[in-house]
């Protein structure tokens, strides 16, 4: 379990880390919402088709749960990112979103009873540092970006901390693939509707920039969403809630060379925060092990 966990870390980093570059690219021919729609559209799919006997074995006190995860995990998030994205670039997206750890670090004591160590804190810490530092280069470098759009990545990365708190203390007991594919089943009505109501039904020619934007949202629905969310609930399900969000804290790297691949600048202060950022991931599971440790002698 030990290795799985950061096997898991690091092939969410890639995926995730990857999805900012793919929102980029689909709004170029879609708009924020259908961006959104068609993500929710494209992992629904394929998690129904690959999830069905999951589904089935779910009982009406889970669903409740379902539901409530899938619209604070993915339904929200997925549209908030793809506003943001319309004014600020992928790369600063991903590292806003590197407030999560400290949010779910707030909310699991405020309303889940969860006690966390010197060290997780002085971790979460040393990683928001770190992302404070690529925020304050990232702005002096993009000054035209308008920095408001930021604040709806915070409130996706709200939504994503409280929704790793009830994974951990009121789901624990589903498969991470039923979890995911209950709660793309009940976002599927939400985001077609959606999606009709932009008019994207009624418009008179597809163009081949649409198409492509199409084709790159597909990419991140199904392996940005519906594959990475089947791996994230296992995550949580191994392993604590700050670890797991510690996942946010390695998708900024991942994100920040496709940025600079697409053009978008890249300097030197970036590259040291990036590498503050990891530091705080080691303190964060490190202190883990110190505990276990202790745990052990102590039997």
């Amino acid at each position: 379990m030990k290795n799985l966990k950061w096997i898991y870390l690091i092939i969410l980093s890639i995926v995730w880390g990857s999805s900012f570059i793919l929102i980029k690219k689909a709004l170029i021919g879609l708009t924020a919402m259908q961006v959104g729609s068609f993500r929710i559209i494209f992992a629904a799919i394929f998690l129904i088709l690959v999830g069905f006997k999951s589904i089935s074995r779910l009982t009406g006190k889970q669903w409740k749960w379902i539901i409530i995860s899938g619209f604070l995990g993915s339904f929200f998030p997925v549209y908030l990112f793809a506003y943001a994205e319309t004014e600020i670039d992928s790369a600063i997206a991903s590292i806003l979103n590197a407030t999560t750890p400290l949010l779910t670090l707030i909310f699991g004591v405020l309303f889940f009873r969860a006690v966390f160590t010197q060290n997780k804190i002085l971790g979460v810490i040393i990683g928001l540092l770190g992302t404070a530092g690529l925020i304050l280069s990232g702005a002096s470098i993009n000054p035209d970006q308008n920095y408001l759009y930021s604040l709806l990545v915070v409130i996706a990365a709200g939504c994503y901390a409280m929704n790793v708190n009830i994974l951990k203390t009121r789901m624990s007991d589903i498969s991470p693939l039923g979890i995911a594919a209950g709660n793309f089943t009940v976002l599927l009505i939400p985001a077609l509707a959606l999606l009709y109501f932009t008019g994207f039904f009624s418009l008179p020619e597809y163009t081949q920039e649409i198409e492509l934007s199409i084709l790159f949202v597909a990419i991140l629905g199904v392996i940005g969403t519906g594959v990475a969310m089947i791996i994230f609930n296992k995550l949580v399900q191994i392993t604590d809630p700050v670890f797991t969000t510690s996942v946010t804290y390695t998708i900024p790297v991942v994100a920040l060379g496709w940025g600079v691949l697409d053009g978008e600048i890249f300097s030197f202060w970036q590259l040291v925060s990036a590498f503050v950022i990891l530091v705080g991931v080691f303190i964060v599971n490190k202190s883990r092990n110190l505990i276990s440790r202790h745990s052990k002698q102590a039997t």
